[in-house]
């Protein structure tokens, strides 16, 4: 049996991002679990804010590229930031631009239809970016996404990582992993 394809990739663009280093630590435990990951920085696939009007004209190239990307993949691992207790506006919008039917016949939400995913977050605030899994979940429960019950969060995120890009805290770091490892067993066991 192949093993799982997992996408993962953070909500967030910004040089020193606490996901972007929290979703590595994910990475590492998924490949650790026998999963082949594909990590991806959202900034090599810049897109304009969602348009109908633009779609209807031309759909952008690399909306076309991330849609396959996700096409390509069983499962999704996503370290969100949290934005005034919601997912941030990137998120959002790479979400909208792959959610979209781009050939006659193609079902609806072909890019995310029976894939399953897992979320941590990492967030200065005193939750850990928890608010903004909320809202994520409930799109992704929307779109026919799986999510795994287990997320992890870190708070205080601006104290949480070493020099390195480590979390301080083993437990914190067992949580993301095991997130990362739940999504491997889940799709193993779809997949068999």
């Amino acid at each position: 049996m192949p093993a799982p394809k997992i996408l993962a990739f953070a909500g967030s663009v910004r040089k020193e991002s606490f996901n972007r280093k929290l979703i590595r630590i994910a990475v590492r435990a998924a490949e650790e679990a026998g999963a082949r990951v594909t990590l991806i920085e959202l900034a090599d696939y810049p897109l304009p804010m969602f348009d109908q009007d633009l779609e209807a004209t031309a759909y952008p190239e690399n909306a076309g590229k991330l849609k396959q990307l996700f096409l390509e993949h069983d499962g999704l691992l996503i370290a969100a930031p949290e934005y005034n207790s919601s997912i941030t506006p990137l998120t959002k919008n790479t979400i909208d631009w792959v959610s979209r039917t781009t050939s006659k016949g193609e079902p609806s939400v072909a890019a995310f239809r029976g894939k399953v995913a897992g979320l941590v977050s990492a967030s200065p605030s005193q939750l850990g970016g928890l608010r903004g899994l909320v809202h994520l979940r409930a799109i992704f429960g929307n779109i026919s996404v799986l999510v795994v019950p287990e997320q992890a969060t870190v708070p205080v995120a601006n104290e949480a990582f070493n020099e390195n890009g480590f979390l301080k805290d083993p437990k914190r770091t067992q949580a993301v992993e095991n997130v990362a490892k739940r999504v491997v067993t889940v799709l193993t066991k779809l997949k068999g």
